[in-house]
């Protein structure tokens, strides 16, 4: 059983930039591979990075490429997505998700386990 706590989210201004945290639970966290997805009112929950436990590979959505950072720290059993140049429309809630076995590190599908979420709002 694995526990994810996220935080770090909040409201910024267009342009600035935010840091979520993700805390797991669970002595084999190393072992899962770790996404962010996001839910927008009215939108369907969406996926917006994930890094492999294996080599660290890491993969973005369009939206995020170039903006967005994720990375971990398997010592401390935590996973960070770095938000720089932030638009309004990255407004949502913003939640980890981990996976033993994803195939497919952008389908929801294949995560475990998922976070309560974090409210990030980017005013205009």
């Amino acid at each position: 059983q694995v526990q994810l706590v996220e935080s770090g989210g909040g409201l910024v201004q267009a342009g600035g930039s935010l840091r979520l945290s993700c805390v797991a639970s669970g002595r084999t966290f190393s072992r899962y591979t770790m996404g962010w997805f996001r839910h927008a009112p009215g939108k369907e929950r969406v996926f917006v990075a994930s890094i492999r436990w294996s080599g660290g590979r890491t993969s973005y959505a369009e939206s995020a490429k170039g903006r967005f950072t994720i990375s971990r720290d398997n010592a401390k059993n935590t996973v960070y997505l770095q938000m720089n140049s932030l638009k309004p429309e990255d407004t949502a809630v913003y939640y980890c998700a981990a996976g033993a076995e994803v195939l497919v590190s952008s389908d929801d599908i294949g995560y475990d386990y998922w976070g309560q979420g974090t409210q990030v709002t980017v005013s205009s």
